[in-house]
């Protein structure tokens, strides 16, 4: 796996978020579920899936195939985790806009 200086989008940044918040909960469709309902932000499963894969080649995020679920033909699941690498470029994205914002605190719509 390649790591990368590339900043993570704001995308990629809600996913490695939902990760984190899911633990050994954190697959695709728990993912979308966890950014919809605590970020209110709607995204397609395709955008969830290029966004993980774009993590895992930066080296954000690792991955790892559940045991199949129990029900007959029941599939495997890619169960995901932030990396090290991941857990650096989140805080330092959280890093920026706090900057960013700092002394904005009076800031008023016009």
């Amino acid at each position: 796996m390649k790591t990368s200086n590339e900043k993570p989008g704001e995308v990629d940044q809600l996913v490695l978020l939902a990760i984190a918040r899911l633990g050994d909960d954190a697959y695709g469709v728990h993912i979308r579920r966890l950014i919809s309902s605590q970020g209110g932000r709607e995204v397609s499963m395709a955008a969830v899936y290029a966004s993980l894969e774009r993590l895992e080649t930066k080296g954000m995020v690792e991955g790892r195939l559940s045991e199949p679920s129990p029900r007959r033909g029941g599939r495997a699941k890619k169960i995901l985790r932030v990396s090290k690498a991941g857990v650096a470029a989140v805080r330092e994205a959280r890093a920026v806009m706090d900057r960013m914002w700092d002394g904005l605190d009076r800031l008023q719509t016009p």
